[in-house]
C-alpha cells in the first residue's frame, strides 16, 4: 500500500464572503474529511491556521488517491507526493549494494 503526503489549498475564488455561508462550507468539508477517515484511507489531516490550506497523508492505491482528491475539486486544489517508507529505503539501498 502507497503513502502520499498532499499539501491542500482552497481556491480562494470560491470561498464564500459571507461568514455564515463559509462556515457552513467548512462544514460540509469536514463531514467528507471525516468519512474519508473512517474508510481508512486519510491517516491523518490538518489546516495551517488561517491560510486557506493545510496537508494530509493517505494510505492506499493510487486510484484511491485521486477518488479521495476528486470529490474536493473545484474547491480543493492538491500537491501530492508519494512517501517512502524507511523499510523501502532500506531495501534500495540493499539494491544499490549489490
Amino acid at each position: 500500500m502507497a503513502t502520499y503526503h498532499l499539501n491542500w489549498k482552497l481556491d480562494p475564488s470560491r470561498v464564500p464572503v459571507d461568514p455564515k455561508e463559509r462556515s457552513a462550507a467548512w462544514g460540509l468539508m469536514m463531514g467528507m474529511i471525516e468519512k474519508d477517515k473512517e474508510r481508512g484511507v486519510l491517516k491523518d489531516w490538518g489546516a495551517y491556521t488561517s491560510e486557506g490550506r493545510g496537508f494530509c497523508i493517505l494510505e492506499g492505491t493510487q486510484l484511491e488517491m485521486m477518488q479521495m482528491t476528486e470529490q474536493y475539486t473545484p474547491y480543493v486544489q492538491f500537491e501530492t507526493n508519494p512517501v517512502s517508507s524507511i523499510g523501502e529505503i532500506k531495501k534500495l539501498l540493499k539494491i544499490m549494494a549489490g
